[in-house]
């Protein structure tokens, strides 16, 4: 599994839309400039998330976007499913039951099955909430002790 660049951008919006979306609607230009991203790029992926139904917008001066949901009921799961498509981490297991003639046979087919499974559960254990307020522990749970910034 590999996050594109769309999923990394849809995710970054997503949180700051988190942090700063208790002021009301925020600016896509706002957003933009904090973070240093192509504001082309960014109408796009905004579309995905509005069409999406994850935000709410607002036309005029003081419009913009802003989350439609609190930010505890935002899993990252869901927010790369809408960008990406699918977080499978080999191609015969991206759509619903098994596309291979070899699945039968294949003796590394519930690694991958399992590995899937193991991103997904992850992904949707994580919100919005959790990445704004830094909760490191929960999203490093036990898989990587040295993952930790040094003292």
């Amino acid at each position: 599994m590999m996050v594109s660049t769309k999923g990394r951008y849809a995710l970054t919006v997503m949180v700051e839309l988190a942090r700063k979306g208790e002021n009301g609607y925020v600016s896509l230009s706002d957003i933009a400039e904090s973070e240093n991203l192509s504001m082309k790029y960014l109408e796009s992926i905004i579309a995905i998330l509005n069409k999406g139904g994850l935000l709410k917008s607002l036309r005029g001066k003081n419009g913009g976007y802003m989350l439609a949901r609190d930010p505890k009921d935002y899993t990252i799961n869901e927010i790369l499913l809408l960008t990406e498509g699918t977080l499978a981490p080999v191609n015969c297991i991206m759509q619903e039951g098994v596309q291979c003639e070899k699945a039968a046979t294949c003796s590394t087919l519930p690694l991958w099955a399992g590995l899937d499974k193991v991103i997904e559960n992850y992904l949707k254990g994580i919100t919005l909430e959790d990445i704004i307020k830094g909760n490191r522990k929960k999203m490093l749970g036990d898989y990587c002790e040295s993952c930790e910034p040094a003292k």
